[in-house]
């Protein structure tokens, strides 16, 4: 018997989500270039890139916990993609780097305020069976929107001649339209009385990390590892920009570079869901950690700009691999009751991990750029000998059978 899948809230919160990055891309591959420009260095993006979602990781986990304790999600969706749509229209205005870094932590804030919320609504709008799928089709729409937003920046830059300024107020305007569809997603008024009973029994109504099973505990640690090696995409537009310092090249080839990793991303983010659901969570991950290694590698001897297309195509592929993966995987490995929890626990500590990723990032950056992907391989190779031995000692969910009847959107 087919389990209906609500199709209401995985389509509504992906055209939210297409809107809110259609706008944040239209910053995102002009920023680091943005920062440069006003006198950052290496450590001033490395900071900036890291500390907005360290100092809004907190959030991400009690926006979590807070919306299981309530019943409701959808609020904390709300504000945090209004309280991020207001940071986006403000960075016009900024005249030096602490600017961007103030108005990037408190974009990282609405981010943080709204994910693990909003994640839960996903999970309990899918099953485990076709939970990849559904958080794959959002991840799609986001990176689609990523995509018409660097294609925006690029004509409004290349063609137009815009200025970066100018660039961020229209891509503050368009946020806003992001809350719209956020009125079309529904989710029940309240938990029901017996999932209340069990939320009062056994979390006292008290935030507690004892209530998340080991298994998860153990993957959210892997998580973490990883992110301290998987830096911020600023570092992959600066270096191929080290290779195009002559005249409008400079600036336009970073940009449809990272336009091009979007569009793989985009490409891949779907059908990689429905994968992971079909040969399991395990082998798509264990790809996704393997193939950033390669591409940290790559970025060490690239030098032509055929050789940076291959990367960036890959660099896509590899986020497309990990990204929804992983919040699919921490969905499976979580009881619905604490969903809310357990994926703001993930992002927490995800996003903990960014800030002392941006900043050895940055620092190696200052001292070599090579080093700065060199550290990234290190890091992927000891993130798959852990996963190894996660995989070793079961500490994982078996997958369903490859038979379990699929539920459609």
């Amino acid at each position: 018997m087919k389990v209906p899948i609500p199709k209401r809230n995985v389509l509504f919160l992906g055209i939210v989500s297409f809107i809110n990055d259609t706008a944040s891309d239209m910053i995102l591959p002009i920023l680091p270039l943005f920062i440069k420009e006003i006198g950052g260095s290496g450590l001033a993006v490395g900071l900036i890139s890291g500390v907005g979602e360290s100092v809004a990781s907190l959030f991400k986990m009690f926006s979590g916990y807070f919306s299981d304790k309530i019943g409701k999600r959808k609020p904390f969706v709300f504000f945090g993609y209004f309280i991020a749509s207001i940071a986006k229209f403000l960075f016009a205005f900024s005249r030096i780097w602490p600017h961007v870094l103030i108005l990037r932590i408190m974009e990282r804030f609405g981010k943080g305020l709204r994910t693990a919320p909003r994640d839960a609504l996903l999970a309990a709008s899918t099953e485990e069976n076709n939970r990849g799928k559904g958080f794959g089709f959002h991840r799609a729409m986001d990176s689609a929107g990523a995509v018409l937003g660097s294609v925006i920046a690029f004509i409004l830059f290349w063609y137009l001649g815009f200025n970066f300024r100018t660039i961020f107020l229209i891509a503050g305007v368009i946020s806003f339209f992001s809350l719209i569809p956020l009125y079309f997603v529904k989710e029940k008024k309240k938990l029901e009385e017996n999932k209340k009973a069990t939320i009062a029994t056994e979390m006292n109504l008290k935030f507690s990390l004892k209530n998340l099973p080991t298994p998860l505990k153990f993957f959210i640690f892997i998580a973490t590892i990883f992110a301290l090696g998987n830096f911020s995409y600023m570092f992959f537009v600066l270096r191929s920009q080290e290779f195009f310092e002559v005249g409008e090249f400079a600036m336009g080839i970073p940009i449809l570079l990272y336009i091009l990793y979007n569009i793989s991303y985009t490409i891949f983010a779907y059908p990689v869901g429905i994968l992971s659901d079909k040969i399991g969570r395990k082998f798509v991950l264990l790809s996704g950690y393997t193939l950033f290694g390669v591409v940290c590698l790559g970025f060490i001897f690239s030098n032509s700009l055929s050789f940076f297309i291959i990367l960036f195509f890959l660099f896509g592929l590899n986020y497309a691999l990990v990204n929804a993966t992983e919040r699919a995987f921490v969905s499976d490995l979580s009881r619905e009751e604490f969903r809310g929890t357990a994926l703001g626990t993930f992002h927490m500590s995800v996003s903990l991990a960014t800030l002392p990723a941006g900043l050895i990032a940055g620092f190696l950056w200052d001292i070599d750029t090579s080093y700065t992907f060199i550290y990234g391989a290190l890091i992927s190779f000891i993130v798959l000998i852990l996963f190894s031995i996660f995989l070793l000692f079961g500490f994982i969910k078996k997958d369903r059978k490859k038979d379990r009847l699929k539920s459609e959107y």
